[in-house]
């Protein structure tokens, strides 16, 4: 009998016999109140921050006050199985850790500690191009756990080929292609810090030790750290992604690919049209662009749209195992977990990330088990499991 992701609540009730507190909140908010009280305001804002006035951020979670759960009786939910697999990718749970980068500055492991984390949940992660440790290094402290890579997308064509190959020898299943983050959005947090971690070489860990990032370079980036980051800057920001530029991606990766970012059903319509096996309906968190919509006010006719014929994932405003529950029951193949571990990761490393990631599988187990589901076929025939309110 599988042990259920709820167990996750029994085991601190029963801690609490010792008189034993977890060390870490399981709310969410007060999660990131934690972790604001253990971190600088640089990072913190990094993090938590959005674009311009933060609309997008509020219009993200408003979002998910629009639509309520509706709760079935009398269904035998005792026995639960929320495995799936979702572009070939076998997981425990339609969630993944969404790629977020520089790890390194909320804890000194960064993307090694969430990596090991996931591998121990089983629970696929996937890899920023701007993280703080190689594609290598992550892969080697995933072991053989599943993972998908996020690719930044470099102007430089052999930078991009050359990143792609050592993604993939290093055993990255699907591809996925964030399409919002071209150039950076007004971020006031990280302006009035003047706070980015990508001029002090924080977060190019992957483009540093690359071969073909390394070869346009006179000197290597451990002797002149500005003349890298110097060439990084127009490699990675600044120039406009086009649709006829796909095909390069195509060519050169032989597994999924998923276009991140999208938001609009005929940009969706689009992804199926140049050949990709699915998208994350996202905004960035909210990073991106203010006054945008909330990504899960987009969820429902992008996956009308897609109809089945290529996976829709959810990213953006997720804190909870709830949350995860109505972007699922809205029709989503899986969802993507962000801020949350990264405030568990600042509070306690690879501890804290399970902890964090823990708390969102067992909210989630509870929640669509007590809604009556008890598997996601259950869920995915359900057609009135979520209901939206005005």
């Amino acid at each position: 009998m599988t042990v259920p992701f709820s167990s996750y609540g029994a085991e601190i009730y029963l801690r609490g016999l010792a008189d034993q507190r977890p060390e870490l909140p399981t709310d969410p908010s007060r999660l990131e109140e934690a972790a604001r009280a253990v971190l600088e305001d640089g990072p913190f804002g990094y993090v938590a921050g959005g674009a311009g006035s933060g609309a997008t951020m509020r219009a993200n979670r408003a979002a998910f006050d629009r639509y309520r759960l509706v709760p079935r009786m009398l269904r035998d939910t005792t026995q639960r199985d929320w495995s799936t697999t979702v572009l070939g990718t076998a997981m425990p749970a339609p969630l993944l850790l969404a790629p977020i980068g520089v790890l390194s500055i909320l804890h000194p492991e960064g993307e090694l500690a969430v990596a090991r984390a996931a591998a121990e949940l089983g629970v696929p992660m996937v890899l920023s191009t701007a993280a703080s440790h190689t594609i290598e290094e992550t892969a080697a402290a995933s072991g053989d756990a599943p993972r998908w890579y996020q690719l930044y997308w470099p102007t430089e064509d052999e930078v991009t080929v050359s990143i792609l190959q050592r993604a993939r020898a290093a055993g990255h299943q699907v591809l996925v292609v964030t399409l919002d983050t071209w150039t950076l959005g007004w971020r006031p947090y990280d302006l009035d810090q003047a706070y980015l971690p990508f001029l002090r070489g924080v977060g190019t860990a992957i483009p540093f030790s690359d071969p073909a990032f390394r070869a346009g370079l006179a000197t290597p980036p451990e002797e002149d750290l500005m003349a890298a980051v110097g060439r990084w800057v127009p490699m990675f920001t600044g120039t406009a992604l086009r649709w006829d530029r796909l095909d390069l991606i195509r060519e050169h990766w032989d597994g999924p690919v998923v276009l991140k970012g999208v938001q609009h059903a005929d940009d969706a319509l689009r992804a199926l049209d140049a050949g990709m096996d699915g998208i994350v309906v996202s905004n960035h968190g909210g990073r991106q662009v203010d006054r945008a919509i909330g990504a899960l006010d987009a969820l429902p006719g992008i996956v009308a749209a897609v109809d089945g014929r290529a996976a829709v994932l959810f990213d953006s405003g997720v804190r909870t195992g709830a949350d995860a529950a109505v972007a699922l029951a809205l029709g989503a193949d899986a969802v993507l977990l962000g801020r949350p571990y990264a405030y568990g990761l600042a509070l306690g490393g690879q501890d804290g990330v399970r902890h964090a990631v823990r708390s969102v599988l067992a909210e989630l187990d509870l929640t669509l088990a007590l809604c009556g589901f008890a598997d996601i076929t259950d869920l995915r025939a359900a057609k009135d499991a979520v209901s939206s309110v005005s």
